[in-house]
């Protein structure tokens, strides 16, 4: 597992161009530009398993799919911040990626430490050292175990 940093204001223009927003709907079509604008290496090193480790308002921005969508395409299975912004917070719930606020976590990251995340238990340990963040409610912890909102809500109502 790689452990990507990033700072403070990640926009989704950032995360994923603009220009590709009315181009690209597919998470295959998404992937190759993700982050292209901030890290022109992310898109083809980022690995199933990988981590971001971001600073403040990560996500902030315009209302698009397209940023969650590829994250939870190439196999990133969190992302640990400062803070989210909303809209990208929900975006990422509907994709089913899983987004921890832990401040201290984020500032203890040192290149190269070990990272671990217990979503259920609300702790991250980071080098050694164990975090505590709020623990995610159990109906945010269900759509990202269904794989998103669509697959969370049609297993419910197939279960009517």
């Amino acid at each position: 597992m790689k452990v990507w940093i990033y700072g403070d204001d990640i926009n989704t223009d950032m995360l994923f161009p603009g220009k590709y927003t009315y181009t690209c709907s597919t998470a295959e079509e998404i992937k190759p530009h993700l982050l292209e604008d901030l890290d022109a290496k992310f898109a083809a090193g980022v690995a199933e398993g990988d981590l971001l480790i971001v600073g403040k308002n990560f996500g902030c921005g315009s209302s698009r799919e397209q940023p969650a969508l590829g994250l939870k395409a190439v196999g990133v299975p969190a992302i640990v911040a400062k803070s989210f912004a909303r809209i990208f917070y929900r975006a990422a719930i509907n994709q089913g990626l899983l987004l921890v606020e832990c401040p201290d976590a984020v500032e203890a990251y040192k290149e190269g430490d070990e990272v671990q995340l217990d979503a259920v238990a609300g702790k991250i340990t980071v080098g050694g050292q164990e975090f505590s963040f709020p623990k995610l409610p159990p109906e945010i912890l269900a759509i990202r175990d269904a794989g998103g909102l669509l697959p969370y809500t049609r297993e419910a109502l197939s279960k009517r």
